[in-house]
């Protein structure tokens, strides 16, 4: 009987897989511990294999002191040979050693490109290759900013990303370039205390105008590693609470995805796949048209509360809020069910397999630091077994938007006393806006034809019949923003209040709101 459910549950997953549109997600650990093992990484991988994983990201570092020499290679000599016995896939995270190494001078962008092709040729079983790590940190990447305030991460790293991708398919052309690797969260302050970081979204918006500016006809990436941990503040939300606006989580995939197609719609970076993906048909390539970009999510893991049992195995003093262990099986469980049905995402990496000792550092493991067992080993066993990767439920349909991201108005007639006019204006993101007060006849609402020639008027800076009075200036996510009206004298008769919002990563997302007639007397 046994036999028979497991043949059919195998029938079943095949029959998902094919009509799935991708393949099936790959689950993995971002760890170096099988790199450095005594065995070689023979138990490290037998483990990987009993939770039913296939992938390993580790880290291999550039050393611009030393910028042809392969750092570590004794102990990637070792453990690549075990992993591939063990059928375990490889993923190299490359990154400079210090984060202003590849910075410097504009030299050294080259050397790194020349590093890559290097381990590809050394290494050519490892097929997939991530360039840098959290560049919109400065723990990995400075500076962020200039000393007058103008990002510079991301112009600085797609030239290291386009050259790194052309010397990786120079040796092989079916090596999968992965970019970027984001931290979730950044700052967008150069003024900032600490942690002087960028947000996810405003370095794609800022990769893809330095790519327009560089001229490049050819892709840079052929997916985005992205790395959403939870918020540090807040570590027991639910796991689909997210970020706000410019930040992300795992809920906001979709943000991630529009911040790409804002960047980079019309140039040769393909963007993500649109609308239902359950055919496929999106997802073919031709020699002349790249396959639409994906998602690896390389690194991401929910720190876990250390119980009495195993203390003595670790030192120091937590420094970071933590979940309970129940609570980081369920939320694993759930990441994995919920990472299968987003057609864009291929991989998940947690991180880390084990914890680290040192409290001060990452307890994120499926293993505590003595060895035993949490949890979450059995459930995101459990979870991988069943699904096999693919989706079982419902599967995420995104297509990027031409408006403002949560664009409202709470049109109210007079906004104050006397002659101030006004109303309010709100978005879920950055945007800029230019409002306006509109003779119109009657008090009927406003039709179709006479909105479109309102939002004609509100983008153009001429001057307008009808188009008595203006407003202008940018609202910030998630703030309420007062429009204010100081005309100098206006005729009784019916107006109406209108806005137009432009969002500020890529003005040619707008949104027309129009209030109804109001009657001055």
């Amino acid at each position: 009987m046994k036999n028979l459910l497991a043949v059919l549950t195998s029938l079943l997953l095949a029959l998902l897989l094919a009509t799935s549109g991708h393949g099936a997600v790959r689950f993995g650990v971002t760890e170096d511990a099988g790199k450095y093992a005594d065995d070689g990484g023979v138990s490290f991988f037998a483990t990987l294999n009993d939770l039913g994983m296939t992938e390993n990201r580790m880290v291999v570092f550039w050393d611009p002191a030393h910028p042809t020499e392969i750092q570590e290679q004794a102990f990637l000599d070792r453990s690549l040979p075990v992993a591939a016995a063990a059928r375990v896939q490889i993923v190299f995270s490359v990154q400079p050693l210090h984060p202003t190494d590849v910075t410097s001078t504009p030299a050294v962008a080259r050397e790194f490109a020349d590093y890559v092709a290097l381990l590809a040729r050394t290494y050519p079983q490892v097929k997939e290759f991530i360039i840098g790590n959290e560049p919109n940190q400065p723990r990995f990447w400075r500076p962020q900013f200039s000393a007058r305030g103008r990002g510079l991460a991301a112009a600085a790293y797609e030239q290291v990303l386009a050259l790194s991708y052309d010397a990786l398919k120079s040796v092989d052309p079916t090596i999968d370039v992965i970019g970027l690797g984001l931290s979730p969260r950044g700052n967008d302050d150069p003024l900032a205390r600490s942690n002087v970081s960028t947000s996810p979204l405003q370095f794609i918006h800022d990769l893809g105008a330095a790519y327009r500016a560089s001229g490049r006809t050819q892709p840079v990436m052929d997916e985005l590693a992205f790395h959403p941990y939870p918020n540090p503040s807040s570590a027991n939300d639910p796991l689909l609470k997210g970020y706000q606006w410019p930040n992300a989580g795992v809920p906001n995939f979709a943000r991630i995805k529009q911040a790409v197609w804002d960047a980079f719609a019309g140039t040769a970076q393909p963007t993500f796949a649109e609308g239902d993906v359950g055919g496929g048909s999106q997802l073919l390539a031709t020699p002349t048209v790249p396959p639409p970009l994906t998602l690896v999510l390389d690194e991401t893991g929910w720190q876990a509360r250390i119980p009495a049992s195993a203390r003595s195995a670790y030192t120091g003093r937590e420094s970071s809020k933590t979940v309970d262990e129940a609570t980081q099986a369920r939320i694993y469980g759930d990441l994995v069910r919920f990472v299968e049905c987003d057609p864009a995402v291929t991989a998940l990496n947690l991180f880390h397999l084990v914890d680290e000792r040192d409290l001060d550092r990452f307890q994120s493991g499926l293993i505590r630091a003595d060895g035993s067992r949490r949890p979450s080993y059995a459930t995101v066993k459990d979870a991988i077994a069943e699904t096999a990767g693919v989706c079982t439920g419902a599967q995420a349909v995104w297509r990027h938007s031409t408006a403002v991201a949560g664009a409202a108005a709470s049109f109210g007639g007079r906004a104050g006393g006397g002659a101030r006019l006004g109303f309010g204006v709100t978005a879920k993101e950055a945007a800029r806006f230019r409002a306006g007060i509109f003779r119109v006849r009657g008090g009927r609402g406003v039709a179709e034809g006479d909105q479109s020639w309102i939002g004609a008027a509100l983008a153009s800076n001429a001057p307008r019949p009808g188009l008595v009075s203006r407003s202008g200036g940018s609202v910030r996510a998630y703030w309420p923003r007062d429009v204010t009206f100081r005309p100098r004298s206006l005729a009784p008769g019916w107006y109406v209040y209108a806005v137009r919002l432009a969002a500020s990563m890529n003005p040619a997302r707008t949104s027309l709101l129009v209030g109804s007639p109001f009657r001055l007397r």
